[in-house]
């Protein structure tokens, strides 16, 4: 059985679940995009909806030149990255990360030892690098198999809407309904995104 076969198996356990497992095909993780670039792709991310932070990318990727490089986002001139649409806060972060990134390992191969709480505590130093982000970070570039992003609005709203009839959950009684779902909370919380997103 492959390891997907095997964490569709534990996650059919739970009824809700199983039937989005039946639903919905989840296409793989792009594993082509760089670390840095998903990390630059997440602030751009924040506090967006979907459709303004791919707007707000394509443009930043074209002031990049499509070179999507912590050298690159430090030469470029704060004012092509603001009229792009990033805010004032976001310029200050993206190169915060860069210069994160020239002078750490925050590699696939560098991270390679380090648990889920020692990644999110070495990125969360990074000055505009929150804990959301860093669950992103161990969910698509690290692709870390048992991440539960509950600051991440649409995972508890997904969460909501599925266990509870949409009425609040405390994320407590979330982290119990989820305990099921380990050790491939991973691919759980993507098929609560897809489920949420079809309702969009």
């Amino acid at each position: 059985m492959s390891t997907q076969a095997a964490a569709k198996s534990v996650l059919r356990r739970d009824p809700i679940m199983a039937e989005l497992v039946e639903r919905y095909d989840l296409a793989p993780i792009d594993s082509s995009m760089g670390e840095f670039e998903r990390l630059l792709v997440s602030i751009i991310n924040q506090q967006l909806s979907t459709a303004s932070a791919m707007a707000v990318r394509e443009r930043t990727f074209d002031v990049l030149d499509q070179e999507i490089t912590p050298r690159r986002v430090l030469e470029v001139e704060d004012e092509p990255l603001l009229q792009a649409g990033l805010s004032r806060s976001k310029v200050e972060y993206a190169r915060n990360a860069a210069e994160a990134f020239l002078e750490r390992d925050l590699t696939r191969e560098g991270l390679a030892d380090h648990t889920n709480d020692e990644v999110r505590e070495e990125l969360t130093t990074i000055r505009g690098v929150g804990d959301w982000t860093a669950r992103m970070y161990l969910l698509f570039v690290l692709e870390r198999p048992d991440v539960l992003p509950l600051g991440d609005l649409a995972v508890r709203r997904g969460i909501e809407a599925l266990y509870n009839d949409g009425a609040e959950l405390s994320r407590a009684k979330m982290r119990e309904i989820a305990e099921p779902w380990r050790p491939h909370r991973s691919l759980a919380t993507r098929y609560i995104w897809a489920d949420y997103e079809s309702d969009d």
